[in-house]
């Protein structure tokens, strides 16, 4: 199961949360580190679109307002299997930001 790096963002943040719940606006500090950002309505996409399939997958829940067209999810809460991957995620390497030369 291969995650994005917004992914695994998502759930080391829900790990580090005692409740283990994010605020989905806290959310866009990933974007902080970024050289070059996408637009503010994008980064909300993005983020929307990277909780939506996390939900998909059974490793967390959503918590919003529903309408009657949609749900608005304002907070991400981690299960019991995001839990364990958010765990087994902080015992990887985290790859460094070296560029690959080709050297001939």
């Amino acid at each position: 199961m291969g995650l994005s790096s917004l992914q695994k963002y998502i759930l080391r943040r829900g790990l580090e949360d005692r409740n283990g719940s994010v605020n989905k606006k806290t959310l866009l500090d990933f974007y902080r580190r970024q050289k070059d950002p996408p637009t503010a309505i994008s980064q909300l996409s993005i983020i929307t679109k990277s909780v939506e399939r996390l939900i998909s997958r059974g490793l967390v829940r959503g918590g919003g307002i529903k309408t009657a067209r949609k749900w608005y999810i304002d907070r991400v809460m981690l299960t019991p299997a995001g839990r364990k991957l958010a765990r087994r995620l902080l015992g990887e390497q985290q790859p460094l930001p070296f560029k690959n030369k080709n050297n001939k």
